[in-house]
């Protein structure tokens, strides 16, 4: 049987956060009232003119800049012609042969998935279908994207779902867009074909559209080429088409058969000048860029020692992975202990105690326990005021209350014990309480070790300090 193989190239449509429409001042808030954020100019009202946003080519420059893209000095707007019911000019302001930026590249650990380009274009409005027919509501014509497409290089549903979280990630670090896939800010349309395992010549694609999750993407490319796969296995041809992902019956459908370039008519549009791009731009924007997700995750783990999979979720929002470095310099400022010691000890109490707490809603985090008040608490920890079990409780009460971490220690006694006569009067009463315990013990059953231990720690509400605590109980009970 011949083994095939899957090719994937991936086109992502992202909302520029500009607040505003790409040739027009509407705003573009989501969830507005109908047909409330429109204007002559993206109703494409004749006399009309666009006027380009000069935010929102910065903060495209800025994706590609992230993405290793070259910036083109010379760049131009197209119209791409066709007639439908959310398109009022009768066609979309975009780029075609002159794009913004090109030659990009995605790394993601050793695969790595070329950009052919990424060029600005306006959205088109939306469509609600029903049985009584179809309303367009215009507030989404005109937003500003920019798409950004990927060169064949993926070769797995997997691959494209981290290609995609890696993107979504880059954009909202730079502060391009606000990754948001259920408002459809952050959208997706792949291209797959099959082909003979080392055929170098491409198979037929198909574009899927209208995919609004990052599961769904799998879901959807894996059914595909499933179905094309048995479509070549069975002597048959693939037709170039779009097609859609159906969740209910789990199965792509066809929408409509592909169009081609020549369809669409592009020709440069006459009302908008060719877009120049300094180099002093390019280089003021290449300034303001911030350190990328996978070269902050790298620094922690080569610094801290953390493990990948541990860094991963802290470095996944910009808030919270700015949060993170905030914290851990806070604290690496009042110890004196091995930093990078300290530093994992930081780390990995985010992960386990504070991350689930951080509530995020696009490029936005919130933080009901700011970085001040959280350093303040694992200063504790590493001078050995608390230990980390105290830390934790003391943070549940940090979520209630403004108060001091410092404050609550005191106020509630919760120092740590470390007067070493006073912890091993309590463990002495502890193997006395627990004569059967402390028979298993000395029978050879060594495990009932961590009985003693957690009876002690209960007692002293858990302030006295583990170590001097496992000491002691080890020589209460091999005396």
């Amino acid at each position: 049987m011949t083994e095939f193989e899957t090719v994937i190239g991936l086109e992502v449509h992202a909302q520029l956060r500009t607040g505003r429409k790409l040739f027009c001042r509407c705003a573009t808030s989501f969830g507005a009232p109908p047909n409330t954020q429109i204007c002559p100019v993206c109703l494409g009202l004749p006399g009309a003119l666009p006027v380009v946003d000069p935010a929102a080519v910065d903060l495209a420059i800025a994706a590609g800049l992230a993405l290793d893209c070259e910036v083109r000095a010379r760049s131009v707007f197209a119209r791409k012609s066709y007639f439908y019911p959310d398109l009022a000019k009768g066609y979309q302001i975009t780029q075609f042969e002159r794009p913004l930026l090109e030659r990009g590249h995605l790394q993601i650990g050793d695969q790595r998935t070329r950009i052919l380009r990424i060029h600005m274009e306006e959205d088109a409005a939306k469509s609600g279908h029903s049985s009584a027919g179809t309303v367009v509501d215009f507030n989404r014509a005109g937003v500003a994207l920019i798409e950004i497409v990927s060169e064949p290089d993926l070769r797995s549903a997997e691959d494209a779902e981290a290609y995609l979280r890696a993107l979504r990630e880059i954009l909202l670090h730079v502060g391009a867009c606000d990754g948001n896939l259920e408002e459809g800010s952050f959208r997706c349309d792949a291209n797959v074909s099959v082909r003979p395992a080392g055929d170098p010549v491409l198979g037929t694609r198909v574009e899927l559209k209208n995919i609004n999750s990052f599961r769904f993407v799998r879901l959807a490319i894996d059914n595909e080429a499933a179905r094309q796969r048995a479509i070549v296995s069975s002597g048959g041809t693939v037709v170039q088409q779009t097609r859609s992902w159906d969740e209910a019956k789990q199965s792509t459908f066809l929408m409509r058969t592909k169009e081609e370039a020549e369809d669409y008519r592009y020709f440069p549009d006459p009302d908008l000048p060719t877009l120049v791009v300094s180099q002093g731009r390019i280089r003021a924007i290449e300034s303001t860029l911030p350190e990328r997700p996978a070269a902050r995750r790298l620094r922690w783990q080569a610094t801290y020692g953390v493990l990948p999979e541990q860094s991963e979720p802290l470095g996944a929002h910009p808030q919270v992975a700015n949060y993170v470095d905030e914290v851990v310099s806070k604290v690496l400022e009042s110890t004196e202990d091995n930093h990078a010691d300290a530093g994992r000890r930081v780390l990995l109490f985010l992960l386990g105690e504070v991350l689930r707490h951080i509530p995020l809603d696009g490029v936005h985090a919130r933080f009901a326990v700011d970085a001040e008040r959280l350093s303040e608490l694992l200063v504790l920890v590493e001078r050995g005021t608390i230990h980390v079990g105290v830390a934790k409780d003391v943070f549940q009460r940090l979520l209630e209350t403004d108060a001091r971490p410092a404050d609550i220690v005191e106020a509630e006694g919760l120092a740590q014990l470390t007067d070493a006569n006073a912890i091993a009067d309590v463990v002495a009463k502890i193997v006395a309480d627990h004569p059967a315990q402390l028979a298993q013990y000395r029978a050879g059953k060594t495990k009932v070790f961590g009985f003693f231990v957690g009876q002690v720690m209960k007692a002293t509400r858990g302030r006295a300090n583990p170590a001097q605590v496992q000491a002691a109980v080890r020589a209460a009970l091999d005396s």
